[in-house]
């Protein structure tokens, strides 16, 4: 009965498939990896080992740069996530009981991708801690915020501005582990992750829908596929590149574990710090 249960919540199931497609080789995004790739056709040597040991913001990228960055990491997630989505709709009717799940994990896994290197760009902590390869509760909550971002839920919007301006203000390298499992922001992960799973449904039976067709399920799907992730990724993008924690200006200490809860600002918080020099410009 307790797992009956379990798969009729829309947020266990979607909770679930978090995991899952987290779990997939290729979905975790090394940080460092990314932003010297990323950055290296724009940026110095010396400007992207700041952005890697501090942040791209604490290096002064401007973020005509990162923006440029992402729009590039963008195209080419949801290019693969088509291509990917297409070759699931080939085999047609019969396959769909292994298709169509499989699809759903990597069509995640890429939309967890792109979530990791919008979030590195734009100056978060990692996501991932390096000690474990299980998910962390804290990280969880997190990539749940983002794909709510990305499916243009407004609860999820306000708690990453939240978290996003908490993290600018303390200067840490952490995800606030409190705030995203006992604070404030916690309500708020259940409440999207449960809106979540009930949308991760019907993106199952058009999924569905599209692959009954050999062949032309495949188009179909491909180009459903990336009808949807290009505007949802690049709603991430906007919403994590107008936040605080963006704007080239701070400078990330040395402070290593720091736990940050959601609290009232304070008349010091506002104040200004010194930018960084400023990156190569786009030509």
């Amino acid at each position: 009965m307790a797992t009956s249960q379990a798969i009729e919540d829309p947020e266990a199931r979607f909770s679930a498939v978090l995991v899952s497609a987290a779990s997939l080789p290729g979905v975790r995004i090394s940080r460092a990896e990314y932003l010297k790739s990323a950055l290296t056709q724009y940026c110095s040597e010396d400007q992207i080992r700041r952005a890697i040991e501090e942040t791209p913001a604490a290096a002064g990228i401007p973020l005509e740069v990162l923006d440029k960055a992402a729009d590039d990491s963008i195209h080419y997630e949801a290019a693969k996530a088509s291509v990917l989505s297409a070759a699931a709709g080939i085999p047609g009717l019969l396959f769909l009981p292994a298709t169509v799940p499989a699809d759903l994990a990597q069509y995640f896994g890429h939309m967890l991708r792109i979530a990791q290197k919008l979030a590195y760009l734009y100056s978060w902590p990692d996501l991932f801690s390096a000690d474990s390869d299980d998910l962390d509760d804290a990280t969880k909550g997190m990539l749940i915020l983002f794909v709510g971002v990305m499916f243009g839920t407004q609860s999820a919007n306000a708690a990453v501005g939240k978290i996003s301006g908490e993290i600018s203000k303390q200067v840490v390298k952490k995800l606030p582990q409190k705030a995203l499992t006992k604070g404030v922001i916690y309500p708020v992960v259940k409440k999207v992750a449960s809106y979540l799973g009930v949308q991760m449904t019907k993106q199952t039976f058009a999924q569905t829908v599209s692959k009954a067709i050999p062949l032309v399920g495949a188009v179909v799907s491909g180009g459903l596929t990336l009808a949807t992730f290009l505007p949802m990724a690049k709603r991430l993008k906007e919403h994590l590149s107008s936040s605080e924690l963006a704007k080239p200006k701070q400078r990330v200490v040395d402070a290593q574990v720091v736990d940050v809860d959601i609290h009232e600002p304070s008349a010091a918080d506002g104040a200004e710090q010194e930018p960084g020099p400023e990156c190569t410009p786009l030509s």
